[in-house]
């Protein structure tokens, strides 16, 4: 035990550093693994089941790394590995199937078009204008008129598309009115 240790607040037994350490060796060893193996898709905001699978895969990280026993831990990777699994299986099935993408995906919202706002879509989707002029500043749009579309991506990003006209193609699939 290390002299004083305790009143620096440092742990009174060097193997809790020791167990830290290669807990956090070996999670993250296992989360590259899994991400090679699943791919890049993992840590993607492309739906918002992703963004929710990239919250609980840290969350389990931090549980894996600090387990205080074999269980908890083993319990822990096996759930970042399920999760990412099931993550790719329900990417399978929104690519391969109209309705699973329809049951699982929310179409993006279009909140402004050529400057201006959609009052329904704004309110549907709770967006206040004072966010939409943030993300407005954000993209360097120095006058309203500019402005071809604002959407509401399913991830809960909003894109701002602005110029002197905007390929429709950009919008297939965007929803011009509230849910």
């Amino acid at each position: 035990m290390l002299e004083g240790a305790s009143v620096l607040g440092l742990p009174e037994y060097p193997d809790v550093v020791i167990r830290a350490v290669l807990l956090s060796i070996l999670s993250i060893g296992w989360v590259v693994a899994i991400v090679r193996l699943i791919g890049l898709r993992s840590f993607s905001k492309m739906t918002a089941f992703d963004f929710v699978t990239t919250l609980a895969t840290g969350s389990l990280l931090a549980t894996a790394t600090t387990s205080s026993s074999w269980h908890a831990f083993v319990q822990a990777v096996v759930a970042i590995g399920a999760i990412l699994t099931i993550q790719m299986a329900l990417a399978f099935m929104r690519r391969s199937s109209a309705n699973a993408k329809a049951t699982m995906e929310n179409a993006p919202l279009l909140l402004m078009r050529d400057g201006r706002f959609i009052d329904g879509a704004m309110a549907s989707s709770r967006v206040a204008e004072a966010d939409v002029f943030a993300k407005l500043r954000e993209a360097n749009v120095l006058e309203l008129a500019s402005v071809r579309a604002v959407v509401l991506e399913t991830t809960g990003d909003i894109s701002v598309l602005h110029g002197t006209k905007v390929d429709e193609k950009l919008l297939m699939g965007v929803r011009t009115n509230g849910p």
